[in-house]
């Protein structure tokens, strides 16, 4: 594994930065690896949820299978997808309540 640089900028509250360079660097490792998350985390020295952060920013989006897929990836195709739908119906719903609050409280 190639060496990872952290640009580290200690502030008083203990709160690390890191380049755009080493946040793709980890998610590479998740992607391309096959890393889990938490042994990637452990690796560069993040929070899991920090790395989870990156690849939902950094990560490419998947390929979907094509006519000539094998059952196992339209299975996994149709979990993931269902996962995707499942998290934009549930903020389709938080933006609709956000929304009727906020036109409650302009009247």
């Amino acid at each position: 594994m190639n060496e990872l640089k952290v640009l580290s900028s200690r502030s008083g509250r203990g709160r690390r930065g890191f380049s755009e360079d080493f946040k793709r660097n980890a998610v590479r490792l998740v992607v391309e690896e096959k890393y889990s998350f938490s042994a990637a985390a452990k690796a560069v020295g993040v929070s899991s949820r920090s790395l989870r952060d990156w690849c939902q920013k950094y990560a490419p989006p998947p390929v979907p299978c094509g006519e000539n897929a094998t059952i196992e990836e339209m299975r996994t195709e149709i979990a993931r997808l269902r996962r995707q739908l499942k998290r934009a119906e549930l903020e389709r719903e938080i933006l609709k309540k956000a929304t009727a609050y906020f036109a409650k409280e302009s009247l």
